[in-house]
């Protein structure tokens, strides 16, 4: 969809199923070229970051087959068949995390320096640093990192300066085939690096510590197949639904999540007055009392998602009182303040620091997507407003979220694409 039109004004109302997680089954997708005989993913997002994933790995040389629209079939390639295309790798940044299981199963890669959407600088030198500390030299040649082993990569202790996500992520993968041990200290914990541990212990691999600070890695000759291996629910998503129903003062219930992955957006809302329920892989949130604002500031999990705050101001935009946002993670996260604005919110940028004054209401515009996140905090900000909202630029929504305005009109939404 090229645009969404959105009559707002009515509050969230029903039950919503979650997809799988965006980031953990483009992970997932990666590891799985490293695999010796086919795989089966389950609960995967079909949306449009995962599509190019898929092309991706495809002119690699892996074979994929759709089973249903949220699972499907890889046969990993025995060898390298091609370099991905230059425009394809560009379009994602989670194309980097093919560096490091071609690098340990082929000994060889060349990929485009990856994009995805601008939203700060994410620089590779931690990935970079992690894998040539394991023995591969890597260069940088014409727009793109060209990675090359002799032999198998080797153990090693790494520390990461930040606890990067896609760093831990390339690091660990390329680890298991290395020989010996890798111990990776000041680790991403989110649960994501979790389900891909999980994943590739299911291949055979030795992973141990994934969601603390430091993880243990256990070199492998080779990894084998696995059945069916269901990726996790998507916890932003999961949090862009609970934030959506505050925003319009409904009643929601979410299932196929996991609460204790959302537990710093709960705690955020229920500190500003909505109610949250947690039952099994279920969550309800009610949010027809008094709001009060309240203070954010983004960090690394189990600190609140910086995913997470384009919505949380799209929502504080209407509570009453002053709320302060600090980014901490990616410095142009704020973009969507001047979207929100021709709404009629009152945003205040200062740096890295968002200052909220609630208003009334909000009213339709014409807005634009300037990311993923922001899409999402948009629909939200027009799920509020009085009248009709259009927003340009929708593409970066398909990215991570799997059939949005599906689900949106079975909430009792009014749209059209």
């Amino acid at each position: 969809m090229d645009k969404l039109i959105i009559d707002g004004g009515r509050p969230l109302q029903g039950k919503v199923r979650i997809s799988g997680a965006k980031n953990a089954a483009l992970a997932i997708l990666c590891a799985a070229i490293m695999a010796g005989d086919e795989v089966v993913l389950e609960n995967i997002p079909d949306i449009s970051d995962v599509r190019v994933m898929i092309e991706i790995i495809k002119h690699i040389g892996a074979e994929v087959k759709w089973l249903s629209n949220s699972s499907l079939k890889i046969m990993a390639p025995s060898r390298i068949a091609a370099d991905p295309p230059c425009d394809l790798v560009k379009k994602l940044r989670a194309s980097n995390l093919l560096l490091g299981p071609l690098l340990a199963r082929f000994g060889y890669a060349k990929l485009s320096l990856p994009g995805g959407c601008n939203i700060g600088v994410r620089p590779m030198d931690l990935h970079f640093k992690g894998l040539a500390g394991m023995g591969a030299q890597i260069s940088l040649e014409s727009g793109y990192a060209v990675g090359k082993t002799a032999g198998r990569l080797q153990g090693a202790r790494i520390y990461l300066d930040f606890p990067s996500v896609g760093a831990t992520e390339n690091i660990m993968m390329a680890a298991c085939l290395a020989e010996g041990q890798t111990v990776l200290e000041n680790v991403a914990k989110e649960p994501e690096i979790v389900d891909l541990a999980n994943f590739l212990n299911c291949l055979g691999a030795k992973v141990r510590g994934a969601g603390t600070d430091v993880i243990k890695v256990e070199g492998v000759p080779e990894l084998g197949g696995c059945v069916r291996y269901a990726v996790i629910p998507d916890r932003i998503e999961s949090g862009t639904f609970m934030v959506a129903a505050a925003a319009t003062r409904g009643h929601l219930v979410l299932e196929n999540v996991i609460p204790l992955h959302v537990e710093p957006i709960c705690a955020k809302l229920r500190e500003s007055g909505v109610q949250v329920w947690e039952e099994d892989d279920m969550l309800t949130v009610d949010a027809t009392g008094e709001l009060r604002p309240v203070d954010i500031k983004t960090m690394p999990y189990p600190g609140f998602p910086t995913d997470m705050q384009s919505q949380m101001m799209a929502f504080l935009s209407t509570v009453q009182g002053t709320s302060i946002i600090i980014e901490n993670i990616f410095e142009n996260r704020f973009q969507i303040a001047d979207e929100l604005k021709r709404m009629g919110a009152c945003i205040k940028v200062e740096g890295r620091m968002a200052v909220v004054e609630g208003v009334t209401k909000l009213h339709g515009a014409r807005v634009k997507s300037t990311d993923l996140r922001a899409g999402a905090a948009l629909v939200i900000a027009a799920l509020m407003a009085e009248g009709q909202t259009e927003i340009e630029n929708t593409h970066y929504i398909e990215r991570g979220y799997h059939m949005l305005d599906e689900k949106l009109k079975s909430l009792g939404v009014r749209l059209k694409v």
